[in-house]
């Protein structure tokens, strides 16, 4: 087997309708110069018609027809290969768009309920306590009570006379009929047409066969495997009648159209509509109001999505249907790596990837967790947790690192003035673990109440069959099981059949515990019944069925925990809790207001040593914020006091601005706190002191509508408080647009704005230079202000960004002698974004041409002295003879004074220096400057004086100087590079271990 390689770098790709795969073809060639060695795409199987982001697929084995044809898309695989290039597929095991009519799976399943092929792959409950909703499905679509859509007239039975189907229709929606209930229709007034016909007519003895054929269909309730299969046959063998029947007989089409138009009734007689609803009892699915689905719903959901299903990749026919064309993407070298979106949703999260890294292929024995293919998980972790290390990945997609870095950029110290500045605002103190736990009750209590139904009955049932738990109640089971769902402190544990980890138990007995103790029930020992099922330890001597049951409950609940850590966590309280904004980002921990880089390094040597191949990311699709936006908002850390001047005065020149809403000022003071950190974010360059235009007003508005729906207080998604938003969009525009805040606002903003670059060029030197595969999200390259989706998936001026980095090649190849010099100008005028354009340039090239060193190297912490010391993070990558060295500045208002000059001067730096490695290159080049860098003796130690590293450019990257020689024009580097892993690429016999090198 090949080594496999892994990316040196991502540039991550939204495909949609508005971007195809002939865009991203002709994009390719600007991304290899740039130096990026692997486009990271979207999902672009087969999605609901319109998706927009890609996760809502309905077919695992066609491309998404509006990105583009399969012709189409080869040619952009040939030209990733063209250029060297390779290419990271985004997937989405854990569930499908269903609803509408284009989910084929989904059809089969509410056409045949049990008896279809198709059952056991979505995550149904067929039996719950509720007796109507026995054996069948759930359909919570209805846009009103079921009787009032009845009697409306919206629910409409069709026939596909081409197809010899019946189907029900809500609009766009088709639930299909179930073909042992055609008689009903087939027979409908079936004497009118026996009075118009021979009782000899050959077609009509054929429907009457047909009436009979199909009466005589196993029932959906036979799940016998050889009634199953004589039923899923000889429907589509009787449909094949029906249909031809029709084609030679308009007498018999006349009959059943006539039939179908009595059936669907009259509005305004609702007597008329008795048959129908007759029919639609019969099927395999209750149709039913939307609202219904957060108490009742049977089938698992992606978080309380109604139209997105879970899937069952746990049973190994439905990984092996659902992967087979991405695996034979993989097999022909088209793709070259995946991401495993929302890996928290699987049954079994080991399982699954072991099979990803097998291509499915269940024969492989002890060799099942080899690391085969480049594969990185969704994978969100809490502070301290760690990634399970058998999993046969190559780690995360980056949220950690994305925290991490940018945790260097906030000011610890001003933590308690941060505090008091958000307490003073809006009146009150907020204890952000009791509000974590106070929205998880309620996203439970909201959303996600049927899901814990389904749990808390599987408990009892579990409870019955042992005398020793059996009077344990329902209610007392559920609220004690509640409990400790909203007190689990991480997204999930990962308990499976045969081993309980030791972080895992800690985690359950840690919820456990916390639930004790805020229960106020008089009987404590449910919760160490359920911490016992939890941790499956009752298990010793019982029977198989109830060990089962207990491993599957264990199990289940897992699935469970991670979603309402999602919604509880990143979708409410992150929008509720506004001290500091740019800390409430997914895998963040908003309590955590910066580190040192003592502690950043200490996590760094762990990446390197456990998951060196990790993504390293700063913005992504899911960021509530881009890099750029969360690096100015982290500067407020460094001037509270300022802070909360402006932040009052503003208060003060917008109170006529506001609504009365109910009891209530419209926005509240947290929701005015969240807008006013959400300005100093975002506001664009170039404005001068004029007014915002019309689309960044609406891009606010929009934002503030989703954030105060998603905090759930005043407004929400399931029940819109038009008056609230109304107040809110009435306060934003008029803010916008008010001369007055902008005099007091802008100068305020323009300062944030100059460190924020500083931030967000350091952020970037670091991520190009950890360990890790640094990923850029789209367009990120040039400073890029953007909020939570879609804001993000605006449209990307890539021609602006090619011509820009035409612009830098020409400006810095024409004269290396100048290289000091032009580097200075990009400083000084750093509101365009060249200067990140430059950096990622200039270090993807270098990244290119040492792969070695950044992907195997050791990464070592670089001892900084001096009185500036804490404003400077500093370390090195060793591999072998060759070694760079990393130096950025931190916490830049601070350091100086609020002057908005960053040049190394002695007045900032004193006698800050770095300690070089013993016994290394004493002599080295600036990769951004071009300058010759001599270390100074200073004791016994080699060092180099921040005054000389800082004197031209805000970062530095040190190359011992004799091995830098020719890296510093990318066009030779993108030519070594694609001459050596080109044929890699293109071949399409390559072994399957060998995942694509990338340049």
């Amino acid at each position: 087997m090949k080594p496999l390689l892994a990316p040196l770098s991502t540039y991550r790709l939204q495909f949609n309708r508005n971007f195809t795969f002939s865009q991203a073809a002709e994009l390719v060639p600007y991304l290899a110069e740039l130096g990026i060695s692997h486009c990271y795409a979207s999902p672009y199987l087969r999605a609901r018609p319109g998706s927009m982001h890609g996760y809502d697929m309905v077919d695992h084995h066609q491309l998404n027809p509006e990105i583009g044809t399969l012709e189409e898309y080869d040619k952009f695989v040939a030209a990733l290969h063209q250029h060297g290039m390779g290419q990271i597929l985004d997937i989405v095991p854990n569930h499908m768009g269903i609803m509408g009519s284009d989910n084929a799976w989904w059809l089969d399943v509410l056409e045949n309920g049990e008896t279809s092929a198709y059952a056991d792959f979505f995550d149904i409950d067929w039996y719950p306590l509720k007796e109507e909703l026995q054996g069948k499905v759930l359909v919570p679509v209805l846009g009103d009570q079921y009787g009032t859509i009845l009697d409306r007239a919206e629910l409409r039975l069709t026939f596909d006379k081409e197809k010899g189907e019946f189907s029900i229709h809500y609009f766009r929606h088709r639930f299909p009929v179930n073909p042992r209930e055609y008689p009903r229709i087939l027979s409908y007034g079936l004497e009118a047409l026996l009075s118009r016909l021979d009782a000899a007519s050959g077609d009509l003895l054929e429907l009457q066969s047909l009436i009979s054929a199909f009466n005589h269909l196993p029932g959906r309730e036979e799940t016998a495997a050889e009634k199953r299969s004589e039923r899923l046959r000889d429907k589509e063998i009787h449909k094949r009648r029906l249909a031809e029947l029709c084609a030679r007989s308009g007498a018999i089409t006349h009959f059943l159209v006539q039939a179908v138009e009595r059936i669907n009734g009259n509005a305004g007689d609702p007597a008329s509509f008795d048959p129908l609803h007759e029919l639609i009892k019969a099927q395999a699915y209750r149709l039913a109001y939307w609202r219904v689905a957060a108490d009742d719903i049977n089938y698992r959901r992606f978080f309380d999505v109604n139209d997105l299903a879970a899937l069952r990749q746990e049973n190994e026919n439905v990984f092996n249907q659902s992967h087979e064309f991405v695996l034979q993407l993989l097999r022909e070298g088209k793709i070259n790596g995946l991401r495993i979106d929302h890996p928290d949703g699987l049954y079994n999260p080991q399982q699954y990837f072991e099979r990803l890294q097998c291509d499915g292929d269940s024969s492989v024995g002890e060799d099942r967790g080899a690391k085969r293919h480049y594969i990185v998980a969704e994978k969100i972790l809490a502070s301290e947790e760690k990634l399970p290390a058998d999993w046969p990945i190559h780690g995360t997609t980056g949220y950690t690192f994305s925290n991490l870095v940018n945790g260097l950029f906030v000011d610890s110290a001003a933590e308690r003035k941060m505090d008091q500045v958000y307490r003073l605002f809006i009146g009150e103190h907020t204890d952000f673990k009791e509000l974590v736990y106070e929205c998880k009750k309620l996203v439970m209590d909201r959303s996600l109440n049927s899901e814990l139904n389904v749990m808390a009955n599987h408990l009892s049932r579990i409870a019955l069959a042992d005398r020793h738990t059996c009077d344990f109640t329902l209610k007392s089971l559920r609220d004690a099981l509640s409990e400790i769902v909203a007190c689990f402190p991480v997204y999930r544990t990962y308990v499976t059949e045969q081993h309980v980890s030791a972080s895992d138990r800690a985690y359950i007995n840690e919820a456990v515990s916390c639930a004790k103790a805020k229960s106020t029930a008089a009987e404590s020992s449910v919760y160490d019944f359920i911490g016992e099922i939890l941790l499956t330890s009752r298990l010793e001597g019982r029977p198989q069925f109830y060990q089962r049951s207990v491993k599957h409950f264990a199990m289940r609940f897992q699935q469970y925990t991670s979603a309402l850590m999602a919604k509880g966590l990143e979708d409410t309280s992150f929008y509720r809790y506004n001290r500091l904004i740019s800390l409430n980002e997914v895998g963040g921990d908003p309590l955590l207001f910066g580190i040192t880089p003592e502690e950043f390094h200490r996590k760094m040597e762990h990446l390197e040593r456990v998951w060196p191949n990790e993504m390293v990311a700063t913005s992504t699709h899911d960021s509530k914020r881009s890099e750029d936006v969360r690096a100015r908002i982290n500067v407020l850390s460094e001037m509270p006091l300022a802070w909360h001047r402006h932040v009052r005065d503003w208060r003060k020149l917008n109170r006529d601005k506001k609504t009365l809403c109910g009891e209530i000022q419209a926005p509240t003071a947290n929701d005015e706190y969240l807008f006013y950190q959400t300005l100093i974010g975002v506001w664009p360059f170039g404005t001068g002191n004029k007014g915002p235009d019309e689309d960044f007003i609406k891009r606010i508005c929009d934002f503030m509508r989703k954030a105060t729906r998603e905090a759930k207080e005043n407004t929400n998604w399931a029940n819109p408080n038009q008056d609230y938003e109304l107040a809110v969009s009435r306060f934003v525009k008029p803010v916008l647009e008010s001369k007055e805040f902008r005099d007091s606002f802008l100068p305020f903003q323009r300062k944030t704005a100059y460190f924020g670059m500083l931030n967000s060029l350091s952020q970037t030197l670091i991520k190009l230079t950890a360990p890790g595969v640094p990923d850029f999200y789209q367009g990120n390259e040039l400073w890029e202000f953007s909020l939570v989706d879609p804001d993000n998936r605006r449209p990307v001026d890539y021609r602006a960004r090619h011509q820009g980095l035409q612009l830098l090649k020409t400006r810095f190849e024409s004269s290396r002698q100048l290289t000091a010099q032009r580097a200075r100008e990009l400083a000084q005028n750093m509101e365009d974004g060249q200067i990140k354009l430059y950096a990622l340039w200039k270090m993807l090239g270098l990244r290119n041409q040492r792969p070695e060193l950044f992907r195997e190297g050791e990464y070592i912490p670089l001892r900084v002295t001096g009185e500036k010391a804490n404003h400077v993070l500093a370390f090195a990558r060793k591999a072998a003879d060759k070694v760079s060295i990393t130096a950025v500045p931190r916490l830049c208002a601070e350091l100086l004074g609020g002057k908005l000059n960053i040049f190394g001067s002695r007045e900032i730096w004193g006698d800050t220096r770095i300690e070089l490695l013993p016994a290394v290159e004493t002599r080295f080049e600036n990769l951004l400057t071009g300058e010759l860098i001599e270390p100074e003796r200073h004791g016994n130690t080699e060092t180099v004086p921040l005054t000389r590293l800082f004197a031209n450019f805000p970062g530095a990257l040190l190359i011992s100087a004799l091995s830098l020689r020719g890296l510093t024009l990318p066009k030779d580097i993108y030519e070594i590079s694609s001459k050596q892993h080109r044929e890699a690429l293109r071949h399409p016999a390559m072994e399957s271990g060998a995942s694509a090198a990338g340049c």
